[in-house]
């Protein structure tokens, strides 16, 4: 069965590649490994359970050299600093400032279900309520156009 869409994604295998993004960057801010060390490690999932592997690669890459900015951004929409956030929920924070601030092809709100199930799946109990408010504001600021279209339809 053809999952991919008539621009060529497969949604599957990119919600793949977020997952293991998230858990990449979650590895990548604990140990403090290179961004490269990471990606290695996690590349050898692509065997077992194929991803898109171009996209995992982009958001790993993309938070690492976008980091400062990242935080920065999020700020505002945080209710502590950054770095006092839960691990899971610091790694999809990061990642889905990313896609909404450097990947416009992705709906904002796929990039916030994305970032949502990944702490469902990896984070504390109700940390991906906390996840929701945080990019919830923070696309209704960065992709203003996007949310207001989207509000009325």
């Amino acid at each position: 069965m053809n999952r991919r869409r008539p621009d060529g994604i497969d949604p599957v295998a990119r919600s793949r590649a977020r997952r293991r993004a998230l858990q990449a960057v979650y590895a990548w801010q604990l140990s403090g490994t290179g961004v490269r060390e990471v990606i290695a490690q996690f590349a050898h999932e692509q065997a077992k359970e194929p991803a898109d592997l171009e996209y995992f690669e982009d958001l790993v890459r993309g938070v690492d050299q976008h980091q400062e900015d990242l935080d920065h951004a999020l700020g505002p929409f945080l209710d502590r600093d950054v770095e006092q956030v839960d691990p899971v929920e610091r790694a999809a924070l990061r990642i889905a400032a990313y896609e909404l601030r450097h990947r416009p092809d992705v709906p904002y709100r796929v990039v916030i279900n994305e970032a949502i199930e990944g702490v469902k799946r990896f984070g504390a109990e109700h940390g991906h309520t906390y996840v929701n408010g945080v990019l919830d504001h923070a696309a209704a600021d960065w992709r203003a156009v996007e949310v207001q279209s989207a509000r009325r339809r």
